[in-house]
C-alpha cells in the first residue's frame, strides 16, 4: 500500500462520497430553498458516478491510504439501493459510515448494518420542535429524527449526532441538546456555523464559538477535556465529570484545525475536492469513463494529492470571501460536509 502525503505532509486518510446532492430536507445553513432567487438545480442521473464507479475510485484511495469512507450526500438514504453500494465498499476492509438526517432511518438501518456500514451520524439542531422545523425548512418533527435514531441503535451501529449551532437561531438549544443525548447514552458534537458555498447567507457573528458552546454545557453539566482518538480528529473531546458519557466540537472558524486535516471529498458526479471550501474540483469521472486504467486512476488521484496546499479555515477573515468578487466555493450540500 502507498501511503501518499500532500505538500505539508498530510496523509491522505479519510474519503467523504457524496452519492446524490438531493436532500428531502432544505436546511437553511446547508441547502435552502433557493439560492440567488431561483430553484435548485439538481444533477440528471447520468451525471452521478454509478456504484461500481464509486467503488472503484475508493478502492483506488484505499490503496493510497485511506482507512475510513463516510456516504454523505444531500441526503445519502435518497439514493434508491444505498445498501447495495455500502456491500460493495465493505469488501475493501475500512471503516464505511454514513451521515443522514435520520428520516429514512427507521426503514434502512437493518439493510444498512446488514449490508456492512459500520456507524452513523445523524444531523439534529434543536430539541425544540418548532425551532427545529424551521431550520429544516420542510417542517419535519424532532420526534421522527429520534424515532430514526432509536431504529439504528436498534439494529447495532454505533450513534453519533451533530448539530450546528448558529447565533440566534438554535443557541438556546445546546442544554436541551445536551441532555437529552447525555441520557441516552450517544456522543453528541456541536459544529460552528460555517461559510462554506455562498448560499448560507454565512456571517461572522453568527458563528457560536466553541469556547462558548464549551462554557454553556459546563455551567450545566461539568466537563472535562478528554485526549483526541487519534491525529486529525476534528472534535475536540470532553467527558463529563460524572462518567455519563461525552460530547465533541468542531471548532472550524475560531479554532481551525487544518494542519491535520486528511480528508478529500468526491462529489456525487466524481469530481474530487480537496478542501470543504475549495472553489473547484478535479473531474475523476471523465477520466474512468475515458477508460483509464486502474493505474492511471491511482497516479492522478496520489498526484492530486500530493501537490495539495489547502488550509483556508487558517487564513479564514471576514473578508476572505466576498460572492461579488470571486468564483463562489463549492457548497455544503453538494459536496456533503
Amino acid at each position: 500500500m502507498e501511503h501518499v502525503a500532500d505538500a505539508f505532509g498530510r496523509p491522505l486518510r479519510d474519503l467523504r462520497i457524496s452519492v446524490t446532492d438531493r436532500c428531502n430536507f432544505r436546511c437553511t445553513y446547508c441547502m435552502p430553498k433557493t439560492v440567488f432567487g431561483h430553484d435548485h438545480r439538481f444533477l440528471d442521473r447520468r451525471e452521478l458516478l454509478s456504484f461500481e464507479e464509486i467503488t472503484r475510485v475508493a478502492k483506488t484511495a484505499v490503496g493510497l491510504g485511506v482507512e475510513k469512507l463516510r456516504l454523505t450526500g444531500g441526503e445519502p438514504l435518497v439514493r434508491v439501493e444505498l445498501e447495495r453500494l455500502i456491500s460493495m465498499l465493505a469488501e475493501l476492509g475500512v471503516e464505511v459510515t454514513l451521515t443522514t438526517n435520520a428520516s429514512l432511518l427507521p426503514r434502512k438501518a437493518q439493510l444498512l448494518k446488514d449490508a456492512g456500514l459500520t456507524r452513523i451520524t445523524v444531523s439534529l439542531d434543536a430539541m425544540d420542535d418548532e425551532t427545529f422545523r424551521k431550520m429544516n425548512d420542510v417542517d419535519f418533527p424532532v420526534e421522527r429524527v429520534l424515532e430514526g435514531i432509536a431504529a439504528a441503535a436498534t439494529a447495532g451501529l454505533p450513534v453519533k449526532v451533530n448539530s450546528v449551532v448558529k447565533r440566534g437561531v438554535n443557541e438556546d438549544q445546546i442544554v436541551p441538546l445536551a441532555r437529552y443525548f447525555r441520557e441516552h447514552g450517544h456522543v453528541l458534537r456541536f459544529i460552528e456555523f460555517m461559510d462554506v458555498g455562498a448560499t448560507n447567507g454565512w456571517r461572522m457573528d453568527q458563528v457560536v464559538p466553541a469556547a462558548e458552546i464549551v462554557e454553556t454545557i459546563n455551567r450545566e453539566f461539568p466537563i472535562v477535556p478528554t485526549d483526541p482518538h487519534y491525529r486529525g480528529e476534528v472534535a475536540k473531546r470532553w467527558s463529563y465529570a460524572d462518567g455519563s458519557g461525552e460530547i465533541g466540537v468542531i471548532a472550524s472558524v475560531t479554532e481551525p484545525f487544518c494542519g491535520d486535516c486528511s480528508r478529500a471529498r468526491l462529489s456525487a458526479e466524481g469530481k474530487l475536492y480537496t478542501c470543504l471550501f475549495a472553489v473547484r474540483g478535479h473531474d475523476l469521472r471523465a477520466l474512468i469513463r475515458d477508460g483509464a486504467s486502474d493505474a492511471d486512476l491511482a497516479d492522478r488521484l496520489a498526484g492530486i494529492w500530493r501537490v495539495r496546499g489547502d488550509r483556508y479555515s487558517e487564513l479564514r477573515s471576514e473578508a476572505t470571501f466576498d460572492s461579488s468578487k470571486d468564483e463562489p466555493r463549492v457548497e455544503m450540500s453538494y459536496i456533503g460536509g
